[in-house]
């Protein structure tokens, strides 16, 4: 945990510096250490002239990236938990060549991302049990520039905390595995985490979902014991307003790929395939928790793809929510299917004005973009246009891809009125385009394959291996 004192002192001394710099405690670190000032260098020094420091590089001056104070916050927690350091005395420079105030946020929300870890299977250490509950306390000033008071800092830190619980709240339920989290304990989690903060959840089962004819997402779940569930979340924040903008996430807790079966190195991180779901119940705590004032239905339809007698095979024709039949050309591309109603559903039945869909969605994406990029697509550049700005606002990496007709075609299908695979040229378009075909008249709508960003197969600066909750940050701030 963390717990700041606003134009406090105390503690370890942190001091920024550049390249540049020439006052001593820097000139002697970069004479007796290996500390050089570059842009994210970390350095503890313990008890120099009766007081310890931390020295954290900027690098070039005047050309530090946002981003980069990220993961300086990261690193700084990190740092300061490694060597029991409890208390820490923080001025943040002025950083001119970045807009006014974003370096505390990213400072902050840095410091939180180094908070997260997921060890519950984990047995526990003796000697790691001081760090358990390890507590960090901040004494933060600014320099003059920044001119804030301290309630607007308290209430900045207070909101960057509360989005982080819902990236953390993303993180904890994609990490989960799938022998613990099924479709059943999802809803669970989202009535637990959601509810008590006035979310209403609505959980529809089998017997439901058949009546209101959801039948491509009941056709990929057949081939499991494990029972469907149908997630309804609806957040009113703007009691003024009738609108409301929808979110639906893929929420496949486990993925064999079916009759199309994945060799065993493509399941080993199959319950990740609920990456999107725990995107969209992260966002919606994100928005709860900081009283968002905007009204938002999201949307998970959960289940998984297994093998068995019952299992949907390849050249099945099945029929969906919205009329259309689909051939299934391939078991593998299954999270499609159940998003083909799930997006009908929220379009048409619930009729929200604009959609998300999150979804881990294709390899092709992560072949094409790797763990960096989400790959996006589009039927409204204007709608996408707020989305990308408020995902670089916060330090989210995504990249539109065409939304061209002509590769739409590849999901015709000569028997039914689509097929489920486009193959494997423009995959990730293809996919997504499949998607489009059951959005209720036309309306604006964004896809989201999260297929390389939602899961990590290693840290990547601030953030960690396996589950990120990306995009949490992004669509609460869109959406506020």
């Amino acid at each position: 945990m963390i717990n700041f004192n606003f134009n406090d002192s105390g503690g370890v001394k942190v001091v920024f510096a550049d390249q540049t710099d020439q006052t001593e405690i820097i000139k002697w670190a970069k004479k007796v250490t290996n500390f050089k000032a570059k842009a994210e260098d970390i350095i503890y020094l313990p008890s120099i002239d009766n007081t310890s420091y931390i020295l954290i590089g900027l690098g070039e001056k005047d050309e530090i990236k946002i981003d980069s104070l990220r993961t300086i916050g990261f690193k700084l927690f990190q740092k300061a938990k490694q060597n029991n350091v409890t208390e820490i005395e923080v001025e943040l420079p002025y950083l001119e060549n970045l807009e006014i105030n974003s370096p505390i946020d990213a400072f902050v929300e840095g410091l939180w991302q180094g908070t997260y870890q997921f060890d519950k299977y984990k047995a526990k250490k003796e000697n790691n049990s001081n760090q358990e509950n390890f507590n960090l306390k901040i004494n933060f000033s600014l320099a003059p520039e920044y001119d804030i008071s301290e309630a607007d800092f308290n209430s900045r830190t207070t909101k960057i905390a509360e989005i982080m619980s819902g990236v953390f709240l993303a993180r904890d339920l994609v990490n989960e595995t799938a022998n613990y989290l099924t479709p059943t304990k999802l809803a669970e989690a989202a009535v637990n985490n959601l509810e008590p903060l006035g979310i209403e959840v609505t959980i529809y089962e089998r017997e439901k979902i058949s009546e209101i004819g959801m039948s491509a997402f009941l056709a990929v779940a057949q081939g499991s014991d494990q029972e469907p569930r149908f997630i309804i979340m609806e957040y009113k924040g703007n009691p003024h307003s009738e609108k409301s903008i929808g979110l639906v996430g893929k929420g496949m807790t486990y993925d064999t790929g079916g009759y199309s079966i994945k060799p065993t190195s493509g399941m080993l991180s199959m319950h990740c395939d609920m990456g999107g779901a725990g995107s969209v119940i992260g966002t919606m705590y994100a928005l709860a928790k900081t009283k968002a004032k905007t009204n938002v239905i999201a949307v998970i339809a959960a289940c998984e793809n297994m093998i068995s007698g019952r299992s949907f095979k390849p050249g099945d024709i099945i029929n969906s929510l919205s009329g259309k039949t689909i051939e299934i050309d391939n078991t593998d591309a299954e999270g499609r299917v159940t998003l083909a109603d799930a997006i009908y559903f929220i379009t048409n039945n619930l009729n929200v004005e604009k959609v998300i869909d999150l979804a881990t969605l294709t390899g092709a994406c992560l072949v094409a973009l790797g763990e960096e990029y989400t790959g996006a697509l589009t039927n409204d550049e204007d709608f996408y246009n707020e989305f990308y700005d408020a995902a670089q606002a916060v330090g989210e990496k995504v990249w539109l891809l065409p939304n061209d007709k002509k590769l739409a075609k590849n999901n015709e299908s000569k028997v039914a009125d689509l097929k489920n695979s486009g193959g494997r040229l423009a995959g990730t378009i293809t996919a997504g385009q499949f998607i489009e075909k059951f959005v209720a008249d036309e309306k604006p709508w964004i896809h989201l394959d999260i297929a390389g960003t939602a899961y990590l197969s290693k840290p990547n600066d601030y953030l960690p291996e396996r589950a990120t909750g990306v995009h949490v940050k992004a669509l609460t701030k869109l959406l506020s």
